[in-house]
């Protein structure tokens, strides 16, 4: 069981003074750049009435995409800004979802979707380009994973080091989502297998799109 970390009011309001005004350009803009997200829903295969949970949902886009792919799963997603949350209620209702998919506002290093929702572990549980932007990122991945029911799985999509693109493009793109605060985490294949180990499970990661972006995977055993 890892602790969870205090809540972070400077986290929040930081996250609230980025996507105060972007929440409403956030979809059309980031479609163009957060790419394999999709392709990590696809490969979600929820089991039948499954639970998912998002960390830091965002505007709900992938929530209401999973609705779609998976209709009779229980969807859940939580984020730390209040901002992101009103676009994310915004997108639900507006999808038809309001009644099958619940968010909160909570910290993903300070994690308790027992308090949150009544629920204490999740079937899915997927990081959609929010580890690069949550400071303690080691611990959320971990407090995500004692949120996993016995053969859970934590999906993961993310920026990489884009090795196989032009030099001058990674330079580039590293300086523009510094500018949002974000850190491609290049040591996630490390945490991932450790976290594995732990959860007497097996990992995965997958460079995709000339090392642009990564999909990861970690599954937890059955609890012996």
């Amino acid at each position: 069981m890892v602790t969870p970390l205090p809540a972070s009011d400077s986290t929040a309001s930081l996250m609230d003074g980025i996507y105060r005004y972007q929440r409403h350009v956030y979809d059309a803009s980031r479609r163009y750049y957060l790419l394999g997200r999709d392709r990590m829903i696809a490969e979600l295969d929820v089991p039948p009435a499954g639970t998912v949970l998002e960390i830091a949902c965002g505007t709900a886009r992938n929530l209401v995409a999973i609705a779609k792919a998976y209709p009779d799963a229980r969807l859940h997603g939580i984020d730390i800004s209040a901002e992101m949350l009103k676009s994310a209620q915004a997108t639900i209702r507006r999808a038809g979802h309001g009644e099958h998919i619940r968010l909160a506002q909570a910290d993903a290093a300070n994690l308790d979707t027992e308090a949150l929702f009544g629920i204490s572990r999740f079937d899915r549980i997927i990081f959609s380009y929010s580890l690069s932007m949550i400071p303690p990122w080691r611990h959320a991945l971990w407090q995500a994973a004692d949120h996993l029911a016995p053969g859970g799985e934590i999906h993961i999509v993310d920026f990489s080091a884009q090795s196989g693109l032009p030099g001058w493009f990674g330079r580039a793109l590293t300086v523009w989502l510094g500018k949002f605060h974000v850190s491609p985490r290049l040591n996630l294949e490390t945490e991932l297998a450790l976290l594995a180990a732990k959860a007497g499970g097996t990992s995965r990661l997958t460079s995709i799109y000339r090392d642009y972006a990564l999909l990861g995977r970690v599954r937890r055993g059955p609890i012996r």
